[in-house]
């Protein structure tokens, strides 16, 4: 019979591995319960955020009960952002700042972020994405990353890590060992790396290489199979990948984090509690949960399945120990570091960046800049469940505000689908006598986006084209404008342009 001193403590160390979500901008009551049984940590998404001084009252709470609890977010500053997705992001997104390869302008970006999540309470951010886009048709990273080029992603991953951590705040290079070159989102199904052994060496792990060396303090896991390492198991769940390739090859000594457990690659197998269990035995530390499965019963769930499989021998509790040790070891770090200095805080140095990746084409001496209000035409992709559907995007706004009478509309697929005339009676007909902006965001990924556009661009070939995810081929449009991302920030810096910077 197992005593009830020892149940305790097996879930006091049950729960010291978790870094579940909640519901809410103050901390439910559970969550402050748990706190106090042993969670060491918790993440917040964009449900938990209204401004940053919110969140720093809301982290204040979750420290009352532990000074040293760990306050993770994802927080990509770009097309993924939390802290700022009522309102869309202040700052260029990954791809942008590869585009202006400037390692300097990368490391003050993601110092700026830093100083801001450290003073709201942030003790680490699942970023930044680590993944080489090497595949164009990849559903789920695209802008996320800094871009196609290893050497690229390499040295502006390790400038970003350098960056966010001088201000306080551990990086977490993602999602290992590289989500660059997959067809599936791992949120609902399992993707295959089918590259070998040295094409994923020189390929994929160049950036997770040059993250170790600068330093970061943790590394998310992929939920991704790679057979070249793991013919059987997603590198979450694989200890050769873990240990044999992150830990022992690479020499990583920090804090491996999981992608969502709850995320169909891994959950829809093994479900969160054996996916939670397989990954702590694989060599995980911390098994993030709560980005959709936010209740106290998941996190009883989960604590119920580490404490079931130790007294099973499925997993065994000198690697639940040393997982527990790497989190407060972690904790202890982090809540010896000085405060950050609050500095530009989402000002200028965002918004510069964002200026600086900017590119045009075609003829943009002509049409530019605008001196009529125009039209203007976004067309909405369905975005994927990193980035949300709540984070504002596009040009329309901001375009309004510096040519007051530019007029919008929104086209979705839907729309087209329906049978109706969209795009003649929404774009066209409006834009009449008037310049016509076409905005799209990943046109080369998405069939229709790329029919609408050819269709809307046969019909006024004076329309300028702002393309705000990955650029793709070159259109006969009088302008083309490349924002390489979907920010606030982004969207801003072409409005400027159309406008000529009123």
């Amino acid at each position: 019979m197992v005593s009830s001193k020892h149940s305790r403590e097996l879930r006091r160390l049950a729960l010291s591995v978790l870094q579940p979500g909640f519901v809410g901008t103050e901390a439910p009551d559970w969550v402050l319960r748990e706190i106090g049984d042993g969670l060491a940590s918790v993440v917040l998404f964009s449900r938990n955020i209204v401004s940053p001084d919110q969140v720093a009252r809301l982290t204040g709470q979750l420290r009352a009960e532990n000074p040293e609890l760990i306050v993770a977010i994802d927080e990509e500053a770009g097309d993924v952002t939390r802290i700022e997705s009522a309102t869309g992001s202040t700052r260029p997104g990954n791809f942008a700042l590869g585009t202006v390869d400037d390692t300097e302008l990368t490391e003050e970006v993601a110092a700026d972020l830093g100083r801001q999540l450290r003073t709201a309470g942030v003790s680490i951010d699942y970023a930044p994405s680590a993944d080489v886009n090497s595949n164009p048709d990849n559903p789920i990273i695209g802008v996320r990353s800094f871009g196609v080029d290893a050497k690229v992603v390499s040295r502006h991953t390790a400038a970003w890590i350098r960056g966010l951590q001088s201000a306080g705040v551990a990086a977490c290079a993602k999602h290992f060992p590289g989500h660059g070159d997959v067809a599936v989102d791992s949120h609902h199904g399992l993707p295959v790396y089918g590259a070998d052994r040295e094409q994923i060496a020189a390929q994929a792990l160049p950036p997770f290489r040059a993250a170790v060396e600068a330093g970061v303090r943790a590394v998310m896991t992929g939920h991704l199979l790679v057979p070249a390492y793991d013919p059987d198991l997603p590198a979450t769940l694989s200890p050769r990948i873990l240990d044999g390739l992150l830990r022992q090859e690479l020499g990583f000594e920090g804090m491996i984090v999981t992608d969502a457990i709850e995320m169909g690659a891994v959950a829809g197998r093994h479900g969160i509690g054996g996916a939670t269990v397989r990954a702590v035995a694989a060599g995980a530390d911390a098994v993030c949960v709560g980005g959709e499965n936010a209740e106290e019963a998941t996190v009883d769930l989960l604590v119920n399945s580490l404490a079931d499989a130790v007294r099973s021998g499925n997993l065994s509790v000198e690697r639940l120990g040393e997982a527990g040790d790497r989190v407060r070891e972690f904790a202890t770090w982090s809540a010896a570091l000085s405060p950050a200095v609050n500095g530009d805080l989402g000002g200028g140095i965002g918004f510069a960046a964002a200026r600086r990746a900017i590119r045009l084409t075609g003829a943009v001496r002509r049409a530019l800049p605008l001196v009529v209000a125009p039209h203007v035409v976004e067309l909405v992709p369905t975005t994927n469940l990193a980035i949300g559907k709540e984070t504002p995007w596009g040009v329309a706004a901001p375009l309004g505000e510096r040519l007051p009478g530019t007029t919008s509309v929104r086209v979705r697929h839907e729309d087209l689908r329906s049978g109706t005339t969209a795009l003649e009676s929404t774009a066209l007909s409006p834009a009449a006598g008037r310049p016509l902006v076409v905005v799209v965001r990943d046109a080369a990924r998405h069939a229709w986006m790329a029919r609408a556009l050819a269709d809307l661009v046969r019909a006024r070939p004076d329309a300028i084209v702002v393309e705000m995810g990955l650029p793709g081929a070159a259109l006969p449009a009088a302008a083309q404008i490349f924002t390489h991302g979907a920010t606030a920030a982004s969207g801003v810096a072409a409005a400027e342009v159309l406008a000529g910077a009123r």
